[in-house]
Order: C-alpha cells, then structure tokens, then sequence
C-alpha cells in the first residue's frame, strides 16, 4: 500500500493573485499525482493519477505575464473532470515542462500505451491487443459454424 502522506511532493505552489499567493487553493506534484486543495471553510482535495493524463497545454494573459504568473491546463482521462486548470501559478513553462516529463515517466514506469485511455473504438468495440504486437485486434465476425466468412475469403 502507498502512503500518500509521506509521498514525497516534487513541486508546490498556490493560486496567486497579481503575484501575491492569497489563496485557499493549493496544488503539489509528486511522482505519480497531481493533487489540488480548494477552499477554506469547506475543503475539496482532488488527486490525478499522472499516467491520465493525456495533453497539458500553458496559457498566459497580458496580466498573468506582467505578474510572473501563469494557468498550466491539464486534461485527462477521467470521467469526472476532463480539464484540470492551476491557475496563475509561479513558473508556469518549468511546471508544465515537469509534469509533462513526470507524465512520460510514469507511462513508460507502468507500460502504459494509448489504448489504456482511449479504450473503446467507434461502435462500442473493445481495443485489446491479445497477440501483443501494439494494434489493437478486431473481433472475428463468423457468418456460420464451419468459420466461413463468405465470398470475401
């Protein structure tokens, strides 16, 4: 079992405003989540796994350029919330840089390929790749018992 409490954190910052850090949003990375703390009164910790992640894009307007700050947008293969945003942080191009880093690690640590996050091809048909050689198989679709296909085999 992990122990998420002693997980070593690999960077953390909060939301700032202007470039003061007044916020009860926080975030942190560590090698294998990307966890968000939200809130004062109620609070909400919401934690992603790196390896869903699929895309991480930087958006920076005038003001947050002004202030040093930035929004690193992350989006994932989660069905509760596709697009986590950390909004106006410090060092926004070195934070994305590392969790896009931190992503591909943790992919290639757990051998994850595409087909984990994208599981279903048009038409509801499973992607597995039973004989292991990277494409997903199509199921065989027999007309008939004796595995007669028709005119087209």
């Amino acid at each position: 079992m992990i122990d998420l409490e002693n997980e070593e954190i690999l960077w953390r910052d909060r939301k700032h405003w202007m470039w003061f850090p007044f916020s009860f949003t926080k975030y942190s990375v560590t090698k294998e989540h990307l966890n968000q703390e939200v809130g004062f009164f109620k609070t909400t910790y919401e934690e992603t796994l790196l390896y869903r992640i699929v895309d991480v894009r930087l958006v920076r307007t005038f003001g947050q350029k002004l202030f040093g700050t930035g929004t690193v947008q992350i989006f994932n293969r989660v069905d509760t919330q596709k697009m986590i945003e950390l909004k106006n942080i410090k060092k926004p191009k070195q934070v994305k840089k590392l969790i896009s880093q931190l992503v591909e690690q943790v992919r290639n640590e757990k051998k994850v390929v595409g087909k984990e996050f994208y599981g279903m091809m048009g038409g509801g048909i499973p992607m597995m790749d039973m004989d292991g050689d990277g494409l997903p198989d199509l199921p065989d679709f027999d007309d008939g018992p004796d595995g007669d296909d028709g005119p087209m085999h």
